[in-house]
């Protein structure tokens, strides 16, 4: 009989509140808020370590590209003596005092396989496989917070030849410095905010980069006259409709960068506000690379046609002799991977219901991290979802016997 109870105990798990997937910022947030409400709650996270991004999949230069002010999550300030744009090193410091602070405790090395709404008894079943031994284990909940965000996974586009290439090929989230590129030609596929600082880091490292630019880029000096890009176009939106700060904004980055299209990086039609909102592509903002750039000591490059041993054709029928690639291609979603769900999310993994009506679904299931609003924007989503959850915690807790019911049928079906 022991025996029995403890598969059963192991195999399936009552949890008394929400289970929250993923302990990035967004998860993290979530988990304050709630303890905030009084609410219990599980985290769970498929690496060995919170903000796993953050920790294994981001390039040592990189800071934060905005005011710390605008980063922070809920509950809990930046240390005053912290830098207005903190480091890699001081945003995970950051993130894992959070953590202590509020006493978030995730179960690490836990794989989300799948969640699926059971109907039967009105619950969230979601089964995980450990990443470091051969377990699984089944969740049962009454609410489920979707936190693993927009950058789940890594984009890897499919490149003609590339297979052929010989030379090192690595997406950005592998990428760390340049020290081992010394003295070799990069491409760096893509020409975002990672594109852009990872060809400033090579440049930095003696390395001879060319960035691929095979669409429209928005670039923004990270301050004007001293004052935060970001920071100044939130005190404008305050006051004037978006279409004119976008103008405002391109008036001043002209002044402060001058016409950046003759060096290959055409703006798009559409502000880059207006851009950001509509299809959440967010604008460059420059610590640096511009200038190399304009020097020459970053080469822009058009599209890419194909790939040969040591050497790629682009659009325009130039070839360039290259020693390695850097793919800074993006991230996506991972959500349809393990989410059996098809009203909230979209097939991208992106929750349907735009901004700001995009952390709440049916039956219990929230979204934070996906309102392509960064960190200011996690925060927000789990304020809400921690209120609307304590709202109902005291009705749903005095219902303890029906639910207690309700698991106990899950476990026999399960069993």
């Amino acid at each position: 009989m022991a025996e029995r109870e403890d598969f059963l105990t192991r195999r399936c798990v009552w949890v008394n509140g929400p289970v929250i997937v993923g302990a990035g910022p967004s998860g993290l947030a979530v988990g304050a808020c709630l303890k905030e409400q009084g609410v219990p709650f599980v985290i769970l996270e498929r690496a060995d370590c919170i903000a796993s991004l953050w920790q294994k999949r981001t390039y040592d230069r990189l800071k934060l590209h905005l005011p710390k002010q605008f980063c922070q999550l809920p509950k809990m300030p930046f240390p005053e003596d912290f830098p207005e744009y903190p480091c890699k090193r001081q945003f995970i410091q950051y993130l894992e005092d959070y953590a202590q602070r509020f006493e978030l405790n995730p179960r690490f090395n836990e794989c989300v396989q799948s969640a699926k709404y059971d109907d039967t008894c009105g619950l969230w079943r979601v089964k995980t496989a450990s990443t470091k031994a051969a377990s699984e284990v089944e969740y049962i909940c009454r609410w489920l917070v979707v936190a693993t965000g927009e950058n789940a996974e890594m984009v890897v586009p499919e490149i003609e030849g590339l297979g052929e290439f010989g030379g090192e090929v690595r997406h950005a989230s592998e990428y760390k410095s340049g020290e081992n590129f010394r003295g070799k030609k990069v491409l760096v596929v893509g020409c975002g905010n990672s594109g852009m600082e990872v060809s400033l880091d090579l440049c930095n490292h003696n390395a001879f980069p060319s960035m691929v630019v095979r669409s429209t880029v928005h670039v923004l000096p990270r301050e004007i006259y001293g004052k935060s890009t970001f920071e100044t176009a939130v005190v404008l939106m305050k006051w004037l409709p978006l279409w004119l700060v976008d103008k405002l904004l391109l008036i001043l980055a002209w002044l402060v960068l001058g016409n950046i299209e003759k060096y290959g990086l055409k703006r798009p039609s559409m502000g880059p506000l207006q851009l950001k909102n509509a299809l959440g592509k967010t604008p460059v903002l420059d610590v640096g690379a511009l200038q190399k750039i304009k020097s020459g000591d970053i080469k822009v490059v058009p599209g890419i046609k194909r790939f040969y041993p040591g050497r790629v054709e682009l659009a325009n029928g130039d070839n360039l002799d290259v020693d390695s690639v850097i793919l800074a291609t993006g991230y996506r979603s991972n959500v349809p991977s393990w989410l059996q769900e098809g009203d909230f999310f979209s097939k991208n993994g992106i929750p349907k219901q735009p901004f700001p009506n995009s952390w709440k679904g049916k039956a219990g299931l929230y979204a934070v991290g996906f309102t392509k609003r960064g960190l200011s924007g996690a925060s927000l989503d789990a304020a809400r979802i921690a209120q609307d959850i304590g709202k109902v915690w005291k009705e749903e807790t005095r219902k303890t016997k029906k639910f207690s019911a309700c698991h106990r049928r899950c476990i026999s079906q399960q069993f």
